[in-house]
């Protein structure tokens, strides 16, 4: 099984039909991959001193968002949680003594049940929520994926919720000419992201890991995702890291070409979705 980063979107705006690119993505996305035996969301939108799991048999909804019409805040996603799942990435972090907290009453923010209400309309896989951070060190986040490694031998899908474009001062820019700017941004940065992942010949994983831990550096990095407001860039970390073997640097693929692949679009600003083998 694949681990993933994907754009989640805007709000509810994939299920309004306000963002046809990204939900053309997530509802297509799952016919590429075998059907997990459960998921595991690794969310922009749940930033945690500690990393935190949810850890009941079933969560509500929590609607992070504000704005839009009321049909959007009566949704439901009536998947079942998973409490062995809980345990067990639980267990994997304190293998790699990443301390890990079990929370039974959070709700699944709209970073889950967004993409998951398209991707997987049947609500019948059990689903498991993994916040971020508060740090957003990337290589700590690339080293929590990596521990996390082993559950994608079990079936369990790791998907990344972020958006690899994420600057409110473009989004909402009335100037034609601020947006155009942020245009040119996200492609110079999705670029850059793209050539580290998908390279022919590959970049070794010590210089991917590098381009991440590194992120700020790349062109137009802090353009689409000022620092201190990167907490959407900073699940793709841990999707890299769940792509890489568990407790050492060797990429978990080999051969002469990459095999992670990338699913881009954007009519306005460019974003990428990544799958890491």
């Amino acid at each position: 099984m694949p681990a993933t980063f994907i754009c989640h979107g805007g709000g509810p705006l994939p299920l309004l039909g306000a963002d046809p690119e990204a939900a053309q993505f997530l509802s297509e996305y799952p016919k590429s991959i075998p059907t997990p035996s459960a998921i595991l969301v690794i969310s922009a939108h749940w930033i945690t001193h500690r990393v935190s799991v949810t850890s009941s048999k079933q969560h509500p909804l929590l609607f992070d968002y504000s704005g839009f019409p009321s049909e959007t805040y009566q949704y439901t996603y009536p998947a079942p949680g998973s409490p062995d799942l809980a345990s067990k990435v639980c267990d994997l972090l304190a293998d790699h003594n990443i301390p890990c907290d079990k929370d039974p009453s959070r709700g699944w923010d709209h970073g889950v049940f967004v993409p998951l209400k398209i991707m997987y309309p049947e609500a019948s896989i059990p689903v498991v929520e993994m916040s971020i951070q508060t740090s957003m060190d990337p290589l700590a986040h690339i080293k929590l994926g990596q521990a996390l490694a082993s559950l994608r031998d079990e079936g369990v899908l790791i998907l990344a919720s972020g958006m690899s474009f994420h600057n409110f001062g473009y989004f909402f820019a009335k100037s034609p000419t601020k947006r155009a700017e942020g245009l040119v941004h996200s492609r110079a940065f999705d670029k850059s992201l793209v050539e580290t992942f998908t390279s022919s010949p590959p970049l070794s994983v010590e210089n991917q890991i590098s381009s991440l831990v590194n992120w700020s550096q790349l062109p137009s990095a802090t353009d689409c995702h000022p620092l201190g407001q990167e907490e959407h860039l900073i699940p793709l970390h841990v999707a890299f890291g769940a792509g890489l073997a568990a407790g050492d640097d060797a990429p978990s693929h080999t051969g002469a070409e990459s095999a992670n692949k990338h699913f881009g679009y954007g009519q306005n600003f460019v974003v990428s979705n990544f799958e890491f083998n």
